[in-house]
């Protein structure tokens, strides 16, 4: 051998490499799709507990008064709610829906004014 000591240098190839960032690549295609969805499921669940709150302020209010506040910001001055919540989905607290009472002044419901990109109407909730 003349003396000289060949050694063997070990890592990896790059095939290797490819096929391991082609892997890799393929579980995070997979996975998004879940994310998205749980993170929408997510948004959805808040919104029918941010409306629940909302409705039973409204008519813990009309119990309490003997008619129906004539703005949202009525149940928070009030007390009824700490603030009106965010609409998780338009994130903003502008874009809820009041719904006027139908024999009185004032309003008797709520709904979001968000509509998602499924074409899901949330003014129906």
């Amino acid at each position: 051998m003349n003396g000289k000591v060949w050694k063997r240098i070990t890592g990896f190839t790059l095939v290797e490499l490819m096929v391991v960032l082609t892997l890799l690549s393929l579980l995070a295609s997979l996975v998004t799709p879940v994310m998205l969805r749980s993170i929408q499921s997510a948004k959805e669940s808040a919104l029918k507990e941010n409306l629940l709150v909302m409705r039973k302020a409204i008519d813990d209010y009309y119990a309490d008064k003997g008619h129906y506040p004539e703005k949202l910001s009525v149940l928070a001055s009030e007390k009824y709610i700490r603030s009106i919540p965010e609409d998780p989905l338009t994130k903003s607290h502008e874009t809820w829906v009041e719904v006027p009472a139908e024999n009185e002044e004032g309003i008797s419901d709520i709904h979001s004014g968000a509509v998602s990109q499924s074409n899901i109407n949330y003014k129906e909730w």
